[in-house]
């Protein structure tokens, strides 16, 4: 690959590819072709039970907190502990994930994740629970993400190739986000019916799956790659190698961006549905529903896409803003709820997007410095953010809020667009093609060999 900055790039090929001589460039294929790989069709399937148990602990978590306590400030103390650890280590985390070797270090992680949520389980089933108890469980939760994540990430190049990394990365994250579908719904007939320690226990036993999973893949079908030596300096070499490549920095500046101030969706949804269309929390449930629909189509189609390309980013990132903008003036309910399912498909669109682009413009050895550092900024940019939404919907109104959030997310990527088209000496051409106005960025060289005919 090439390792100058702005550089068009993609992993260099794997000795174990088979066949080596074979084109590893992405390519468009069927919607589940990454799944006929064997072991990334375990991990996949590993994955489905956990992230549903995931999805179900969230919302016990946060149940079992407000009931202790009654305060909604102790639940938000609960997500900050959980997102703490990422923020303080997590590139401290990308260091250890690329000096070691991914599948053993997953065993451990998901072992750690699966003896938290069982220890919650007990100590709320035995009625001896306290608030301290998940406050602690929450940090060790959030320690273990701070390895398992980048693990996670970096893992499913070595599951499928670069060939299939675009595929493989759009179907992990519409497995997250269908488990989103079913997980909270599960959770809350448990919570009703028999408590939420069934949930934290459920959670707890959903990790056998990931890990029958690990122990069933064959290592001789992994594309290993090379691990990092322990050295010195290696936390600056992956702050220094992410900031000298504008393909990296710029993207991951983005999604902070967008993380930070347009993704946060508990504040805004709950002000709609409360404040605005005084519908309760029906309406909330069904808000995040809608989004949850449009987020796996989202995943899906980028599973049918064959390239990530940062023009694409840039797109989705700008139309997602708009329709913020566009659903904090709706008048109705209904046109509000339908705006939801567009919003999540672009949303989801310019997380995978970011997601694959940045793994195949990274050198295989750094990649899990690089990707800690982009759920850093992605995972932690929510909690942040959240104060300042907060305190704008609380003093300007729902609308206001939401409408600065599109505007923020907008306002970024048309920023970030241009200084990409400069760093790549491109220029915005507008015209017609074909009966159809056209917008596009092309090479300043041949402007007058490119210009769309009038």
């Amino acid at each position: 690959m090439s390792s100058g900055p702005g550089a068009a790039s993609v992993p260099a090929p794997d000795p174990h590819d088979s066949p080596p001589t074979s084109d590893t460039r992405p390519r468009k294929s069927s919607m589940f072709s990454s799944l006929k790989v064997r072991n990334y069709r375990l991990f996949f399937m590993g994955q489905v039970v956990s992230n549903i148990g995931t999805w179900m602990q969230r919302i016990a978590q946060d149940w079992l907190v407000l009931s202790l306590t009654g305060s909604s400030a102790a639940v938000g103390i609960t997500t900050a502990l959980q997102f703490l650890p990422m923020l303080l280590f997590g590139l401290y985390g990308g260091v250890l994930v690329d000096r070691l070797r991914k599948r053993p270090t997953l065993l451990v992680t998901q072992s750690a994740m699966a003896l938290t949520a069982l220890a919650l389980a007990v100590a709320v089933l035995t009625g001896h629970v306290q608030v301290w108890h998940v406050y602690v469980a929450a940090f060790a939760v959030g320690l273990a993400t701070v390895v398992d994540n980048p693990a996670r990430q970096s893992f499913v190049s070595e599951l499928v190739g670069p060939r299939q990394l675009q595929n493989a990365v759009s179907l992990n994250s519409a497995n997250f986000q269908s488990a989103r579908l079913v997980g909270p719904a599960v959770a809350g007939i448990l919570i009703t019916g028999v408590g939420t320690g069934y949930a934290f226990l459920f959670n707890g036993l959903s990790f056998i799956a990931p890990l029958t999973g690990l122990l069933l893949m064959r290592a001789r079908e992994l594309h290993v790659i090379e691990r990092a030596p322990r050295g010195k300096g290696q936390l600056r070499e992956g702050v220094r190698y992410v900031t000298g490549r504008p393909e990296l920095i710029w993207p991951i500046v983005l999604v902070g961006f967008v993380g930070t101030f347009a993704f946060n969706f508990p504040v805004y949804l709950s002000a709609f549905a409360d404040d605005v269309f005084h519908a309760g929390a029906g309406a909330y449930s069904m808000f995040n529903t809608l989004m949850a629909v449009g987020s796996v189509a989202g995943a899906l189609l980028a599973a049918r896409r064959g390239t990530a390309r940062l023009r694409l980013l840039i797109a989705a990132a700008l139309v997602f803003g708009a329709l913020e903008i566009v659903a904090a003036t709706t008048p109705t309910l209904w046109m509000f709820a339908l705006l939801m399912v567009p919003l999540g498909l672009f949303g989801m669109t310019v997380n995978v997007t970011t997601n694959t682009s940045i793994q195949m413009s990274t050198d295989p050895a750094m990649r899990g410095r690089v990707m800690a550092l982009y759920m850093m900024v992605f995972l932690g940019g929510s909690p942040v953010g959240a104060p300042i939404v907060g305190w704008i919907t609380d003093t300007y109104g729902a609308r206001v809020g939401l409408a600065a959030g599109g505007a923020v997310a907008a306002l970024a990527a048309a920023v970030i667009g241009l200084v990409l088209a400069r760093v790549g000496n491109l220029r915005l051409s507008v015209g017609w093609h074909r009966g159809h106005p056209r917008v596009r960025f092309v090479p300043r060289e041949h402007r007058e060999e490119l210009a769309p005919a009038a």
